[in-house]
């Protein structure tokens, strides 16, 4: 058994763990954000739904690193290190990215304002996943 073949499977699965968590968080926080303003006759904001999201691009970075260990001839040692490591650091940015979704559905639900804001934290966070997923390929 080549133990380098768990790599691509655990990039692919613990982005995608912490993608499920993370827009979970959000989500959950959109729904109750929505049913204030609901409660409150204010306009529900539709950006929402893109902080719900945000956290599932990391499912596609795992599955690009997926098809990165597939196709690399490095040693299985590096390949299954790639993959859990890389994986856990995608995962856990997605969790991450959820919970600040979820509170920027929060504020913008109260406020109304500062969309701009959020979504720049957001993107901040989502770097981490990107920088892991770049420097995993160029060591690929």
């Amino acid at each position: 058994m080549n133990i380098g073949l768990i790599g691509p499977a655990a990039a692919l699965g613990l982005a995608a763990i912490g993608s499920a968590l993370g827009t979970g968080a959000a989500g959950q926080a959109s729904i109750g954000a929505w049913k204030k303003c609901f409660a409150a006759n204010k306009p529900a904001p539709f950006m929402l739904v893109a902080f719900t999201g945000a956290p599932l691009t990391q499912t596609i970075y795992g599955f690009l690193l997926m098809l990165f260990i597939s196709g690399s001839d490095k040693d299985p040692l590096t390949l299954l290190s790639a993959g859990i490591f890389g994986g856990m650091a995608m995962g856990f940015s997605a969790l991450m990215q959820g919970k600040a979704a979820a509170g920027a559905a929060d504020a913008l639900a109260d406020t109304g304002k500062g969309t701009a804001n959020y979504l720049m934290v957001i993107g901040v966070i989502e770097t981490v996943a990107l920088f892991v997923m770049v420097f995993l390929l160029l060591m690929l």
